[in-house]
């Protein structure tokens, strides 16, 4: 799944032109996003994984100050597929990561 340019390298880089290919595989690993565009990114990622039959996601934004976590449970609280969402328990990241369960259809 092809998804919105971006940075991936050191700070000042410039976006890269080409959509970033991610896997599919019910993890989406935030890391090497901006934050102004996780607000695409992970409604298209959680699309994907609907499409592909996955419905058991775990989201990695890190600990930090916690802005990540905010902005990512934002997004799921107003996605109409989230059916619940929960911090990881500490084997799946613990309050770095988030789980989301998707309605299946």
């Amino acid at each position: 799944m092809p998804l919105p340019p971006h940075g991936g390298g050191p700070p000042g880089d410039p976006p890269s032109p080409d959509p970033v290919p991610l896997p599919i595989d019910g993890t989406l690993d935030l890391h090497a996003f901006r934050p102004s565009e996780i607000g695409e990114l992970v409604p298209e990622w959680i699309e994907a994984c609907r499409a592909a039959g996955i419905l058991e996601l775990r989201i990695v934004h890190g600990k930090g100050t916690g802005a990540l976590r905010r902005t990512v449970e934002g997004i799921l609280s107003r996605h109409p597929a989230v059916a619940a969402f929960r911090a990881a328990d500490e084997g799946a990241g613990g309050w770095g990561a988030t789980l989301v369960s998707l309605r299946s259809g």
